[in-house]
């Protein structure tokens, strides 16, 4: 680009407000920020250190304590388990060999990086070998009682 036969690249130019000076309040009538310094007249907000906290609204009842919230104690120990219940277990070959690859290939896992708890709900008639984290003890007794073997991994 050429201005004023001079060779001028993009990024050498300079905007207007690059040259912009800052607001010098309180510094004369004539400078058009005097008297109350760009403030405004009377009130709270014109006084130093007149500001009100986050989310006060004036005295109205603020928005943080008008809406419900859940109360209580949250455990942040909790474990969580990805749950499959022996019902479930029916969709395998009788005599095989279950775990937690076998179980997310059936999409019977949702989580995964969430061990696996094996719950007693339902029936299981195949007996199958099942491997996993943790097992109820009505899981482990119709494991055995359908001929099969539960292992804690």
């Amino acid at each position: 680009m050429h201005i004023m036969g001079v060779i001028v690249k993009l990024d050498e130019m300079k905007s207007p407000q690059s040259n912009k000076r800052r607001k010098r309040i309180g510094r004369g009538d004539g400078s058009g920020h005097g008297t109350t310094s760009g403030r405004g007249t009377k009130g709270q907000l014109a006084r130093s250190g007149g500001k009100t906290r986050i989310g006060f609204e004036g005295g109205q009842m603020p928005l943080q304590r008008r809406i419900p919230h859940l109360r209580g104690f949250k455990n942040s120990r909790k474990k969580l388990f990805n749950i499959i219940n022996t019902g479930s277990l029916e969709v395998f070959k009788d005599g095989s060999t279950v775990d937690f690859k076998e179980f997310l290939k059936k999409g019977l896992i949702m989580e995964k990086n969430f061990p696996v708890k094996i719950l007693g709900n339902g029936d299981l008639t195949k007996k199958l070998t099942v491997k996993a984290n943790r097992f109820s003890n009505s899981a482990v007794k119709k494991i055995e009682n359908a001929g099969g073997k539960a292992e804690v991994v």
